[in-house]
């Protein structure tokens, strides 16, 4: 038989703990000129693990677009007047 975990007496529920670990997978395709871009690129500069500066390089590129999307409580040109 299972035992039930008792609910606290909190009303707030909580989130679902997100892993660190990489379960997810996102594939791409490259065409021979952006392929050998890569290549040519990893080698210049001694990189030997592509998948770590893949991802590096996504994640650096999003966060940054997040980060400029912020709501603002005026529109820009508003803030931009004084």
């Amino acid at each position: 038989m299972k035992k039930r975990k008792r609910k606290s007496g909190n009303s707030k529920e909580k989130l679902p703990e997100l892993s660190m670990s990489r379960r997810n997978i996102v594939s791409t395709s490259l065409n021979d000129y952006e392929y050998k871009a890569l290549q040519k690129y990893c080698t210049k500069y001694r990189i030997t693990n592509r998948a770590h500066f893949i991802r590096e390089s996504m994640m650096k590129i999003v966060i940054t677009q997040m980060c400029e999307d912020y709501p603002t409580l005026f529109r820009e040109e508003e803030m931009r007047q004084r």
